[in-house]
């Protein structure tokens, strides 16, 4: 006949433990890691974003009849090209650079143009509870450089 084991006897049977040990020790390692793929794929579509929204403002504005018009193609490219990511224009910043100086002087034949885009990008499941907007964003810059056209006839 089999004995009734003692408490001792219970403790020291480690019998199926290794399994819970597994699944407990996969968990801790395993939430880091997806946060952190869901993390950086959120900071690369930033990326993208602003690389795409400084690449088509640039192409706009160069290809622009006057400087009104550059300007109101530059915000509606930027806009298009960020809520494609998800991304409002509120986080985005956009400053046009020309080596003639800014304005009207930018459209000018064979003028360099340079569009830099900087645009915050929010970490993703951070609570706004927690009243961390400005600490949970990481800034992403991209700058396009375009020419404009020595067969421009805006002037």
């Amino acid at each position: 006949m089999r004995r009734a084991k003692s408490l001792t006897d219970l403790i020291r049977d480690e019998r199926g433990s290794a399994s819970l040990e597994f699944i407990t020790a996969g968990l801790i390692l395993l939430v880091p890691l997806v946060y952190l793929v869901i993390a950086l794929a959120a900071l690369q579509g930033g990326s993208l974003a602003a690389t795409g929204a400084a690449r088509q403002a640039a192409r706009v504005f160069v290809l622009a009849e006057d400087f009104d018009q550059a300007a109101a193609r530059v915000h509606d490219a930027v806009a298009v090209s960020l809520a494609d990511f998800g991304l409002s224009t509120e986080t985005a910043d956009v400053a046009i650079r020309c080596n003639a100086g800014a304005g009207e002087a930018c459209l000018a034949r064979d003028e360099i143009v340079t569009v830099t885009v900087r645009v915050s990008v929010p970490l993703p499941l951070v609570p706004d509870v927690l009243d961390l907007d400005s600490a949970a964003r990481v800034p992403v810059e991209a700058t396009a450089v375009q020419r404009v056209s020595r067969f421009w006839s805006g002037d």
